[in-house]
């Protein structure tokens, strides 16, 4: 599937860069490969997201990126076109109180299992921005900076990062004098003002430097 809006052939030319991990994992004899990315292990608020995502060998949608590169208006383009075309899709989410009693790297660990199991076709190879997830038995590659070298990885880290903006927009209306809207839970200067006057959330990680 290619988009009839993104043929630039730029684009295209960083698709075909983008599929180097995709197309070595088909040709050694895997069918259904998924990539892995998280988002929010850096906020002080909220929860961490991970997102695992599976195309066909066919797919084609140049133009998808890291989803940091991206605006929010392309973010929610690429995710509707992603959850409409890819082959599976799962998430795992992981809250504020357990990222404090088990620490934000484990949380993420956590998050990513739980997004891999939750798919409805089970992966047989992995692609994962720099995380080790042998626990799974899944053969796998993780990959410095794999959301800009894989499209696969892409899409998992455009899943997550919509998901987790929009679970913080709905925690905007129970906790408004936060303005989370705003933030996502990152420690700006607005944030940690309002971490100031009005104390930790219940959603807030109370582990984390500048919350208490």
């Amino acid at each position: 599937m290619t988009s009839k809006l993104r043929t630039h052939p730029e684009l295209l030319e960083k698709w075909e860069d983008m599929a180097v991990f995709e197309r070595e994992a088909f040709k050694t004899g895997f069918h259904f490969i998924a990539g892995i990315d998280e988002a929010g292990r850096g906020p002080l608020a909220g929860p961490v997201v991970a997102a695992s995502v599976i195309f066909s060998p066919d797919f084609k949608l140049p133009g998808l990126d890291d989803s940091k590169q991206l605006t929010i208006r392309q973010r929610e383009s690429f995710y509707e076109e992603i959850v409409n075309h890819a082959v599976a899709i799962g998430v795992g989410i992981v809250e504020p109180e357990v990222i404090d009693r088990i620490n934000i790297l484990q949380a993420t660990l956590l998050a990513a299992k739980t997004a891999v199991l939750n798919m409805d076709d089970p992966a047989d190879y992995l692609l994962i921005d720099a995380l080790d997830l042998s626990f799974l038995k899944i053969p796998q590659k993780s990959i410095i900076k794999g959301d800009t070298l894989s499209y696969s990885i892409a899409g998992a880290s455009v899943i997550a990062k919509v998901t987790r903006d929009r679970i913080m927009e709905m925690y905007d209306l129970q906790f408004p004098e936060y303005q989370f809207k705003r933030h996502k839970g990152y420690g700006t200067k607005e944030h940690l003002k309002r971490l100031r006057e009005c104390g930790p959330s219940s959603i807030h990680r109370k582990t984390f430097r500048g919350v208490i």
